[in-house]
């Protein structure tokens, strides 16, 4: 019987950032208007795939299902720097990754009917440790990188919501295939509506649900990490910035687009 994540907003910061180290996400009510989620929603299936960015370009003729993932999306409109650091968001990726915090990554995601479901993983482990070290209020673990993920279309199970276990992140480890709950904590499905968004660790346990419906589903994500952790836009070598995104670019944003102050190991 699937059960769908309480959608308790916490309002403080602080209280958000103990959200994190307890449950490993939080969420948030209404971040998007209804003009932002049509905006995202339209450059998530017009924007063209490129091999080269390594874009995900599936057809349903060809592959079963339609599925597009544009990444460093942030590189192909100036429309998407307002993303970058949407107010009561960018503060907690500062408050968890530090004042010079960047992204490591922006997608637009469209997933059409028919895509299957992802087994549970983490999408980073960076460190495993025995679960009991979790436990010992001594230890702090870093929050490395987070995943701020906007939803576009009201969620509901037939049209393939993320599922969460809370307090995954506190196993120490990634999960086994065959793993649908942690410490008798089961998968619990993420019913919000569109413009509302989680943000989560990499170490928590979670995944996509299939696509039954009759319709595409459109999500948004941009991920957060600490200064020192290396961004990652494809080609990488080859890698430039949009000349037209810099020009437009507030000095926030093009901090978190990789614009940084000199520091250890330049």
């Amino acid at each position: 019987m699937n059960s769908a994540i309480p959608l308790v907003a916490h309002e403080s910061l602080e209280k958000q950032i103990e959200a994190m180290e307890r449950d490993g996400f939080v969420y948030f009510s209404n971040v998007l208007t209804p003009e932002e989620v049509a905006e995202l929603r339209q450059l998530s299936v017009q924007l063209e795939p490129s091999a080269e960015a390594l874009d995900i370009d599936l057809t349903l003729e060809r592959d079963g299902h339609f599925q597009r993932c544009i990444n460093a999306a942030f590189n192909r409109d100036p429309l998407f720097l307002k993303y970058l650091d949407k107010p009561g968001l960018i503060e907690l990726a500062e408050a968890v990754h530090g004042a010079d915090c960047h992204i490591v990554s922006m997608h637009t995601w469209a997933v059409g009917p028919g895509r299957p479901a992802q087994h549970l993983h983490t999408d980073w482990l960076p460190a495993s440790m025995p679960e009991e070290l979790w436990a010992d209020p001594r230890l702090q673990m870093p929050i490395y990188i987070t995943t701020a993920h906007f939803y576009l279309d009201d969620m509901t199970e037939e049209i393939g919501p993320t599922k969460l276990v809370p307090g995954s992140h506190r196993s120490g480890r990634s999960n086994e295939k065959h793993e649908t709950n942690w410490n008798g904590i089961e998968e619990q499905s993420f019913l919000g509506k569109a413009g509302d968004c989680i943000f989560f660790r990499s170490e928590i346990w979670h995944r996509g649900a299939a696509n039954i419906s009759n319709q595409i589903r459109h999500t948004f994500m941009v991920h957060y990490s600490h200064r020192m952790i290396t961004q990652k836009f494809p080609p990488y070598l080859y890698f430039q910035y949009n000349p037209d995104v810099l020009a437009a670019a507030s000095p926030r944003q093009l901090r978190l687009l990789g614009g940084h102050n000199p520091g250890p190991y330049d």
